[in-house]
Formats: structure tokens, sequence, C-alpha cells
């Protein structure tokens, strides 16, 4: 078993890092990084797009895994299946299955994959629901922050970035991750939320910094309540967790000077912006 984390440059803060110990120091998975931060944001520059986003991310994916998979095979002789954490509900969103359903946006893992890739996938989690899989979690004895960790699409910040991704984008939204992630530990709320996450706007608004004028980004904080990830409701967050949210995220993070809170449901939003 030969695991292989790819990072796109649009990775939470530390986020590399934190698996890596996690996985390979202390679970003692196979796993190596491949560090294609540039390879990723090269391709998406003056990408705009959700689906062209998305499309380019899960090509560039396959492209690696295949490239790894060669290596594999130099090294062990034989790489023939790529597996894949694929949901339900990331398939019943991209393409129609068991049943009619609309495609609502690809998925990197389902609508993105190229008809040339040469792996063949296996995908043991794909007709169950997140719920599901965190009590299959439980069940096979794997920790609690990990099975309750929330998710994280494959394109990772590129969706959550509306508009061109850029490393300096990318880097303001981490940082402003980063802080939000901490208050919700913090106030006790993170383990009582589906998903959570900001979206860095393509808007600039005028805001006042000491004496001086300030023009900068807006950013959006989106918490919801689910099970299936199907359907959610946006999470009733206590005003005084979004005012320490926003106290921090303005006056820590250079680049944003407004916070907004996402209080859309899904349906008719859905949880990711993109």
């Amino acid at each position: 078993f030969h695991a292989v984390m790819v990072d796109n440059g649009c990775l939470r803060k530390d986020e590399a890092v934190n698996v890596l110990k996690r996985m390979r120091d202390d679970c003692k998975v196979n796993l190596r990084c491949v560090d294609a931060k540039d390879r990723f944001l090269d391709l998406l520059k003056g990408v705009t797009d959700p689906e062209k986003k998305r499309k380019i991310i899960g090509g560039t994916f396959i492209d690696i895994f295949q490239e790894e998979a060669k290596k594999i095979v130099k090294d062990s002789g034989e790489c023939n299946y790529l597996l894949q954490g694929t949901l339900y509900p990331d398939v019943i969103e991209s393409i129609s299955y068991k049943g009619p359903s609309a495609t609502i946006k690809t998925h990197h893992n389902v609508g993105g994959l190229p008809a040339s890739m040469k792996l063949k996938l296996i995908e043991p989690l794909r007709e169950l629901f997140k719920d599901e899989v965190r009590e299959l979690g439980i069940a096979l004895g794997i920790d609690e922050a990990s099975v309750w960790r929330h998710p994280f699409p494959g394109p990772g910040l590129a969706i959550r970035i509306l508009g061109e991704v850029t490393a300096e984008r990318c880097a303001i939204l981490q940082q402003a991750d980063a802080i939000m992630i901490e208050e919700l530990h913090k106030s006790g709320h993170y383990r009582m939320i589906g998903q959570a996450f900001v979206v860095l706007l393509p808007v600039k608004s005028v805001g006042v910094m000491g004496d001086g004028r300030t023009y900068e980004n807006v950013a959006c904080v989106r918490c919801v309540e689910t099970t299936d990830y199907m359907t959610a409701d946006f999470y009733h967050l206590p005003y005084e967790v979004m005012g320490n949210m926003s106290s921090r995220i303005i006056n820590e993070v250079r680049g944003i000077n407004r916070l907004c809170y996402d209080i859309s449901s899904k349906p008719p939003a859905t949880i990711e912006w993109e």
C-alpha cells in the first residue's frame, strides 16, 4: 500500500505537515507528499469559472497519481489501482447514479477523471454518507480527532477563493481559515458543526484601520449543521463567537477588512460556494 498526498498549494494552513505527522509518523502509514503547489497555481492562472477550476484540478491530480504510480512500479514492480475516499454526496452532485439526479457541480474524484486514466478505481465508500463513514471509522478504532474532522474538498481553497486563485489570495485565506477553526474549537462549537470554512470574495470594501483608510478584501464565514451533507441548515453561531472571529481576522489577517456570515440553507444553496 502506497499512500500519496498531493500538496496543490490550496490546502489549509500547515495541512501537509499535520497530515504527514498524523498519518505517517503516528499511524505508520506508508505516505509520501508530492509538492505540486507551483504546478497547480500555474494551471489556475486567469481561471475564474468554478467548473473549469474543478476539472483542471481533478485532471492534474490524476496526472500526478499516474506519475507516482510509474515511480512505484519502478521501485516495487506493480501498481494497478487507485484507492479513493469518494462518498455518495460527491457522486450524486456530479453524475446521475442510481436514479434521476442533475449534475450540480463536478467533484474532483468523480466528474473530473480523464478518460485516459490507466489506474483502476477502488471506491469502498462510494455509496455511504458522511455520518455512515464516521460510524465506520469509530467501529474501526480510528481516533476521534480524525473521525470528527470536517470534510475538506479535493480542490481545496481553490473553490473557496471566488475568482482567480493566486498564491497571495491562498495565503490570506489560509490565515483567516485557521483563526476561524481555532475560535470554533475554543468556544466548543466545532464538534456540533458539520462543516465550517471561510470564503474569500472577489469584492473589496472601504474600511478604517487606526487613522487610515483601507480598501481590502471581503470574506465570509460558512458554518452548517448536517449529517448526510445532502441537506444542511446554517449553524446558529452565537454573536460573541462571531465577534471574536471578526475581530481577530480583520486585525490579524492583512488583506481582509470585512467579515460576513452566510445564513443560507441547502437547498437552495450548496454548502460550498463553488
